[in-house]
């Protein structure tokens, strides 16, 4: 008993807490715990791919979490040694163990062709005669290499199969962050498509109204006129009835003159008018194309160097602008002289214009339109309520809309060109990435007193650029 107590003992020292075997190939780490070589360096590629990127250099003993390094690990070759003499023992041990179902004898041979155990008169039996045969402590030892291999190609196979799965897990992060992206991308185009089709809806329902005010307004005219006439005709009917009822005399006094008037009246018929609506509105060429829909209303601009401030230089065929600070300049009336803004040379005062400005990767700008009477001279405050809609990018508040307060815009993009839509009949001014025809911001609907002009306010190494509508 002590000695199977002495050997149970050995065994479980020798064991692998991992695999739960014998030790093949044993190794130590710092903390003086024991495994197998394949299931440590197995368990340390585990805990690599979970970490991700975190420090992958320490790990934690599977046993005690005591932490080691990978330069840690040594062979002991002592421990091989006695766990191959345990298995040899144990070999045996399970050999002498083993008989002959049928004939009662040790199962001391192996045979290669049935690749079964059998006993000296197995051997002589007509089942086996001629195979070929050996001791079993000569064939276990090259069987036992045969199958420490197989167990090193699983080992293998399931190094392959965690490193898959750890690669499969990545490749379905990595597909939910596509789909993801590609979902806000379509929320975002659609949300762009209602925000524009709910401006032009405005749009066009404030034009239906207006034609239908402006018709209506004539028709009324139309018929009060025949109303008054209708009147003046009742009063000369009712005179003649009068007449033709009295005696000879009253019939006869003044007939002719009677008789004039009434063949002088005349019947002023009022001006036809069309009642064919002029409004239209084709729903879906908005939806089809909305970069197309905009670039249809969209006119050429070029800057006015008479409106530049006295720092900023405008290029020959005024169409781009570039801040030089502490330049000198002409002074002139209608110069910006507290900013470095600068107007188109155009204004527009009805219909609707849409122009485009490449603000390119600059870091500041002010980009939108103002009246042709904002104040230059003095320094002031641009808002709608002192003749500005326009939208600014900066430093410290990056991009918002120049409304009182100011409005932050949270864009999915960072617009390269801006195009600005103005409605100077409903008195919308709109704006909307030059690239993927996305809105960016609507200013509430105004009244403009006067005309409008493209504005520009140009920051330090950030040149504004106006294309031309061909381009």
């Amino acid at each position: 008993m002590a000695s199977a107590s002495a050997s149970k003992k050995m065994r479980e020292e020798a064991t692998c807490s991992i695999c739960l075997h014998l030790m093949a190939e044993p190794v130590s780490i710092s903390c003086g715990h024991s495994y197998c070589q394949a299931c440590l360096l197995g368990f340390m590629s585990l805990k690599s791919s979970q970490r991700s990127q975190r420090d992958t250099k320490t790990f934690s003993c599977p046993q005690c979490r005591a932490p080691f390094r990978k330069g840690s690990l040594r062979p002991i070759k002592q421990l091989g040694s006695l766990i191959a003499a345990l298995r040899e023992q144990e070999q045996e041990l399970s050999c002498q163990e083993l008989s002959c179902q049928e004939h009662g004898e040790r199962l001391h041979l192996f045979c290669e062709d049935e690749g079964q155990l059998i006993c000296w008169r197995c051997e002589r039996d007509g089942r086996h005669k001629g195979h070929n045969t050996a001791l079993v402590e000569d064939a276990g030892p090259g069987y036992r290499e045969k199958l420490q291999e197989a167990v090193r190609k699983l080992r293998q196979l399931e190094e392959e199969c965690t490193n898959q799965k750890a690669f499969t897990a990545t490749q379905i992060a990595q597909w939910k962050e596509k789909i993801e992206a590609q979902r806000q991308k379509i929320q975002a185009d659609f949300h762009n498509l209602h925000s524009f089709l709910r401006e032009e809806e405005r749009s066009y329902l404030w034009r239906l109204e207006s034609e239908a005010q402006r018709t209506l307004q004539r028709l009324r005219v139309s018929e009060a006129d025949l109303g008054q006439q209708g009147q003046e005709l009742q009063s000369h009917i009712r005179e003649l009835e009068e007449r033709c009822q009295g005696s000879a005399q009253k019939v006869l006094q003044d007939v002719k003159g009677a008789l004039s008037r009434s063949q002088a009246v005349r019947l002023e018929t009022p001006e036809a008018l069309s009642l064919e609506i002029e409004t239209e509105c084709e729903v879906p060429e908005l939806y089809f194309d909305l970069r197309k829909r905009l670039r249809s209303h969209q006119v050429g601009v070029t800057l006015d160097p008479e409106t530049a401030h006295p720092e900023l230089i405008v290029s020959q065929d005024q169409r781009q602008v570039t801040w030089v600070p502490q330049r000198k300049a002409d002074s002139s009336p209608g110069r910006f002289m507290a900013s470095p803004c600068i107007l188109g040379l155009q204004s527009f005062a009805s219909g609707r214009r849409y122009f485009e400005v490449d603000v390119g990767e600059g870091t500041g700008w002010d980009v939108g339109v103002c009246l042709e009477s904002v104040q230059r001279l003095g320094g002031t405050t641009q808002r709608p309520e002192t003749g500005f809609w326009a939208l600014r990018l900066g430093a410290k508040d990056g991009y918002v809309a120049l409304t009182w307060p100011r409005t932050p815009l949270r864009l999915q993009e960072r617009p390269l060109v801006v195009g600005v839509l103005l409605d100077c009949e409903v008195g919308l001014v709109s704006f909307y990435s030059g690239t993927s025809g996305s809105h960016m911001f609507t200013f509430p609907r105004a009244a403009f007193p006067d005309a409008l002009r493209p504005y520009l306010q140009v920051y330090p190494y950030s040149p504004l650029f106006l294309p031309s509508p061909d381009e």
